[in-house]
This record gives C-alpha cells, sequence and structure tokens, in this order.
C-alpha cells in the first residue's frame, strides 16, 4: 500500500515526537514537517533515589531484592501514550484519513496498547526503526520501501 497525499507520518522514539504530512501523491512522496515535540529526560537521582527494596521471605535466610524501579522506562512509556493521545485527537478532529508510524520495537509496542479504534483503523503502515535523527528525505525512501510491493524476479 503507497501513501495517499495528505497522509499523516509519525516518527517518534522516546524522546522525540515528528509530525510530517505528505504533500505529494501516492506515486511521489513529499513529506513536510508539521509539528515536532522533544521531552527533556532528568537525571535519575531526580527521578528517585531509594535503592531497591528487599521482601521478607517465609523460611531461609537473607531478603531477596525487589527490581529497582526503571524511571526512564516509565517516563518513555508515558510518552508514548501521550503519542497515542494526539494522534487520538487529531483523527477524532478528522486531521487524516491515512497514517504511517515509523519507531523502534519497543516504543511502537507500548504505542499500540494506546491506540484509539479510529487511529487503528487508518493506519496504513508501521515501520519497526529509529528515524527520528535522520533526514526527511531519508525517511520518505524507508516508506517507500516499506510500502511499495517487490516485483518478482524474472527467470
Amino acid at each position: 500500500m503507497s501513501l495517499p497525499t495528505n497522509a499523516l507520518v509519525l516518527v517518534a522514539d522516546g524522546r522525540k515526537m515528528l509530525f510530517l504530512r505528505n504533500h505529494g501523491d501516492a506515486n511521489q512522496i513529499d513529506l513536510r514537517t508539521e509539528a515536532h515535540d522533544e521531552r527533556q529526560d532528568a537525571k535519575t537521582s531526580d527521578m528517585g533515589t531509594d535503592g531497591p527494596g528487599t521482601q521478607a521471605q517465609r523460611g531461609g535466610y537473607g531478603r531477596p531484592a525487589v527490581e529497582q524501579t526503571d524511571y526512564h522506562q516509565q517516563a518513555e512509556d508515558r510518552w508514548a501514550k501521550d503519542a497515542a493521545d494526539e494522534l487520538t485527537r487529531r483523527v477524532l478532529a478528522h486531521d487524516f484519513e491515512s497514517l504511517a508510524i515509523i519507531a523502534p520495537p519497543k516504543l511502537l509496542g507500548e504505542l499500540r496498547k494506546h491506540l484509539h479504534k479510529e487511529v487503528e483503523r487508518r493506519l496504513a503502515c508501521t515501520i519497526n526503526k529509529e528515524m527520528t535523527g535522520r533526514t526527511t528525505a531519508d525517511i520518505e525512501a524507508l516508506i517507500v520501501a516499506q510500502t511499495t510491493p517487490s516485483e518478482p524476479a524474472k527467470v
């Protein structure tokens, strides 16, 4: 499936969110930046200072440690939810009919948990790749490579 005119493209990672709009057509993609956002990561010491806890156990010696909370991962998960909320807001405002999402696998999985059914219905493609630091031309080339069916080899 190719990317139609006026389709929305979300390129995200755990810290950046970039919304692009296709001003071209299905044959010639022309992505232009529409909005972007970046979160500032706090230092771990600002997020939480306690060490991992322990649990009492019935028999035996010692106390097994409880895994320490990963505050950075929690912040990334909230970031994914915020991105999904923005997509929901846009789809309910009839801002797009087709959507492509490019994100690393872990973020893409978290993002999918929070997608509204209307957003899912308009999802043209998802690409598991980190692309927030790349140029628009690189993103366009990736979308073309992922959405254009390859021709069978001639024998």
